[in-house]
This record gives structure tokens, sequence and C-alpha cells, in this order.
């Protein structure tokens, strides 16, 4: 247990020597601390899965960590004096970051090492592990047709393979594929409003792999009854997963919001247009777990319950969930 809590301070202190660092190796050198931090955490001795995880997660991070360090180095040294080897550098070092956020078309090892992973390592994957690669995406001048290429290929995968899933982890990294192309289409405009949209995705992601913890729950059929013996957990759960697809008045319509805004006011209308309409495949397998749990019943004994010790903490989760957007929207009227 201690070394566990090594490791995740380790894992926390490598994240912001990245973020905070003036130079490339800083930066680097945060990365590779965050990665050698998080593969003793993923491994576990009593599931071959997890260790299966770890190893391609660390097989694909130190890939594209190669590539990140090979062009600061070039870049560092104003080897190439042309604009053009310049630009192809920047590319190699976006698409790195890209790799190791796990965005569409990189994401090829993100569904699979989630599929392995227990839920509280699910949900460092999830949401602290995109911290640093996201924030250096924002320190670099990136070029808005590549990144424009990569939400396109990020709304449009995630959307499309997330359809056919039964595994919940599986359905949650596509959903986060979505969310990053997201993000990325905020970076795209105002540097800032991914922040905002990254801060209220942790909060539902955080309120839904709490749930899937507590009942035990991996798979799609496992749903069906799991919360059947109370309501207001059950009404809590699908509270969520509206705000995760983004459905006024929850919380997660607020950073959409923000973010088609700001795309609208920069005269981005085919890319508003086109994340939404995009954003709607993912709603269907949201409606597809929702309609698990609500409608549909099971006679089979749920040999997986664990009884909802925490249910005071779900609900003030959920408070936040639910009346965000108002307090949120309040707040920005009195600022």
């Amino acid at each position: 247990m201690y070394y566990k809590i090594t490791f995740m301070l380790s894992l926390l202190s490598g994240t912001l020597l990245s973020i905070s660092s003036y130079s490339w190796m800083g930066m680097w050198m945060g990365l590779e601390i965050n990665l050698l931090s998080i593969i003793p955490l993923m491994s576990d001795t009593k599931n071959m899965m997890a260790s299966e995880a770890a190893l391609k997660y660390f097989i694909t991070q130190a890939l594209a960590s190669s590539l990140l360090l090979f062009s600061m180095i070039i870049l560092s040294m104003n080897f190439f004096y042309t604009l053009d080897m310049n630009l192809y550098l920047s590319l190699i070092l976006n698409t790195s970051l890209l790799t190791k956020m796990g965005a569409a078309p990189f994401h090829f090892w993100f569904p699979e090492v989630m599929d392995g992973l227990n839920w509280p390592m699910s949900l460092v994957m999830l949401t602290w592990q995109k911290i640093a690669p996201m924030m250096l995406l924002t320190y670099f001048s990136l070029s808005s047709y590549y990144l424009t290429i990569t939400i396109i290929f990020s709304m449009m995968i995630s959307g499309i393979v997330g359809l056919n899933q039964t595994s919940l982890r599986k359905i949650l990294a596509y959903s986060s594929i979505n969310h990053i192309g997201w993000m990325l289409s905020a970076i795209l405009i105002q540097e800032n409003t991914w922040f905002l949209y990254f801060i209220v995705y942790s909060i539902i992601t955080m309120n839904i792999v709490f749930f899937f913890k507590m009942f035990n729950i991996f798979h799609l059929k496992q749903l069906f009854n799991s919360m059947n013996h109370n309501f207001s957990i059950k009404f809590s759960f699908i509270l969520n997963f509206l705000s995760l697809a983004g459905l006024p008045p929850l919380l997660g319509f607020l950073p959409k919001w923000l973010t088609i805004q700001a795309l609208t006011e920069n005269s981005m209308y085919a890319m508003a247009i086109l994340i939404i309409t995009m954003t709607l495949m993912t709603m269907y397998f949201y409606l597809r777990i929702i309609f698990s749990s609500l409608l549909l019943n099971s006679n089979e004994l749920a040999f997986l319950y664990s009884p909802p010790l925490k249910s005071a903490l779900i609900l003030v989760f959920n408070f936040i969930t639910v009346i965000g957007l108002i307090f949120s929207t309040v707040l920005f009227n009195f600022l």
C-alpha cells in the first residue's frame, strides 16, 4: 500500500514538472517520470490483463517519447534552417503528444489498455494522464489543418467504433477520444476554454467510474440488474451519462456551449456543425447504457454487488452535476 502512495506522488510530480518546465528536457523528463510511476500502479500480480495492459502502455509511450525527444533535440539545435523542415519536426512533436493522450488516429493502444485496468486506474488514464500532453500542445504553435484533421478523426472514430462495444471501459475510452476532439477544438480557438472543459469532464467521469466501482460493473449486460434496488442511485447514474453527453440543463452542456460559441465567434461554422453532428453518434451508446440500466431487467443474482456505503458522496457529486450549469451561468453574469 505504501509503495502505491509513493508512486502516486511521483506520478503527480512528473505531470507538474512537465507542465511547469521552461526547457525541452524538463518537459520530457516530467513525462518520463509520469510514465515510470504509472507502470507499477497499473501492474497487478492477481490480474494478468493488467500486466498486459501495463506492457502495452509502456511500449506505446516509450515510442512516443522517443519521437518527442528526437524532435525536441533537432529543433533546439536549429540543425535545419528551412521553414519546411521545422514544420515537419513540429508535426512529429505534435504527433507524439497526440499519441500520448490517445487522440485519433493515434488511439490504437488506448481502448486495449483501458480494457485491462481496474476502475481507479481507468479513472487516472481517462483524466490525469491527459493533462501534461494537452498542456504541452498549448505551448507549441499548432498547424490548424493538422489539428482539424485530428479533431475530425477523433470524433468520427470514437462514434463509429464505440457503437458496437459491450465493455464499459472501452465505451469510456471511446467517449474520452470524443472529448479529446472537443478539447482540441477549444485549443484551436481559445487556449483557456479547454481547461474548463477538462475539469467538467473529469468531475462527470469521476462520478460514473465511482458508480461502476461501487457495483463492480465492467460489462453492459451487468447493468440489467445491478441498480434495481435503489431508484435514486439509478437516477443519479442516468443523470451523469446525460451530462457526459452534453444535454442541457446539466453541467456537461457548459463546456460544449462555450466551445461552440468560440467556434462561431471565429466564423468556424463548418467545424461547429461537424463536431455537433459527430457527437450525436456517441450519444447513441450513452443512451444504450441508460436504456440497459433503466428499462431492462434480469432475474440473475447480482453476485458482484457491493453495498452503496458512500451514497452521501454520490449525492454531493450529483448535486454538482445537476445544478452546475445554473450556478456557472449565474457566476459568469456576475464576473
